[in-house]
């Protein structure tokens, strides 16, 4: 057997996209994650949450497990590439580095100077996606059901509201922080780098990002990758048990997640507290506010809320007429 028919093989022994078609669509979903990430307050996992793949991802990532790590230690490659959802992985990996290589000074200049058109986009692809998702709950006037969605509501809400503390340099806590951090891009609603600046450790990781090979920097960012580690691999089992066995429950709370997060998309904010980190100021707390006037910038933001709104709802049609 040659090897080009081994590859091919190993990568479609796995779930993912199958036609050229489906490759782009996923990779643009890829695309869709990374953009999101790109924005402070926003997860990746809102985006594949939005667009019908959370499930799938977290079983993708929680493909890459103990009995893996077997089969590389005893050099079974065939046997290790088999049991990760390569195809799946791949194409969503590449739309997502690639959203982060090209968009980053993109979305940094739209956050900054365009803030409220921005806001107003990612408020109406959220609310869009929270009517679908609801819709999609069984029996979604279930009592358990509304509080399960107000709890999670309530949970997204403290959580995007809380202000930064000082917190200890300890290796222990800097795991802790790795943990938590990578737990926020599965989790719908909550941005990991959001986390890390109410944690106190956003400036001392990113510091010890520019200046790696300083021995106190390497500890903390090898300490820092295996707290991500864990979270990454642990916290996706979670979910994916919760989502296989609660899968109602789960979705519930996942949608209160998704309503509590709309307060840091309010695209209308007034800024009460800020800090210098790295000679980049960061805003720390703000105020949603109503429009101080309706002029051209107000109908624009409701235009675009409306774009967001319809073209969530245009692709879970479309997702629809797929399946049927």
């Amino acid at each position: 057997m040659s090897l080009i028919k081994v590859g091919k093989d190993i990568w479609m022994s796995g779930p993912g996209p199958k036609t050229k078609k489906e490759y782009l669509i996923h990779t643009l979903k890829g695309f869709m994650m990374g953009t999101a990430d790109l924005i402070p307050g926003v997860s990746g996992g809102t985006m594949a949450l939005i667009t019908g793949i959370y499930g799938e991802l977290l079983a993708a990532i929680s493909s890459i497990n103990l009995n893996v790590l077997k089969l590389l230690l005893k050099f079974q490659f065939k046997e290790t590439l088999s049991n990760v959802h390569l195809r799946f992985l791949i194409p969503l990996g590449f739309g997502l580095l690639l959203a982060i290589f090209s968009l980053a000074r993109l979305m940094h200049y739209l956050i900054k100077e365009q803030p409220v058109p921005t806001w107003s986009l990612f408020f109406g692809l959220i609310m869009a996606s929270i009517i679908i998702i609801w819709r999609k709950l069984d029996d979604y006037f279930n009592g358990k059901n509304i509080i399960l969605i107000a709890a999670g509501a309530i949970f997204a809400w403290v959580i995007v509201g809380l202000i930064p503390v000082t917190t200890p340099d300890g290796l222990w806590f800097i795991l802790l922080c790795g943990i938590i951090g990578i737990t926020a891009m599965i989790l719908p609603g909550i941005s990991g780098s959001f986390l890390l600046l109410i944690l106190g450790k956003y400036e001392y990781i990113t510091g010890a990002i520019k200046n790696p090979f300083i021995a106190n920097n390497f500890y903390v960012l090898i300490t820092f990758s295996i707290g991500c580690a864990i979270g990454l691999l642990g916290f996706s089992r979670v979910l994916n048990w919760l989502l296989k066995n609660y899968n109602t429950f789960t979705m519930a709370f996942l949608t209160g997640i998704l309503i509590g997060s709309m307060r840091k998309v309010w695209p209308w904010k007034e800024t009460l507290e800020i800090k210098i980190i790295d000679g980049k100021v960061k805003i720390l707390r703000e105020a949603n506010v109503m429009p101080a006037e309706y002029n051209g910038e107000f109908y624009l933001a409701c235009g675009l809320v409306i774009v967001g709104f319809i073209l969530i709802i245009a692709m879970d049609v479309y997702s629809k007429q797929k399946k049927s």
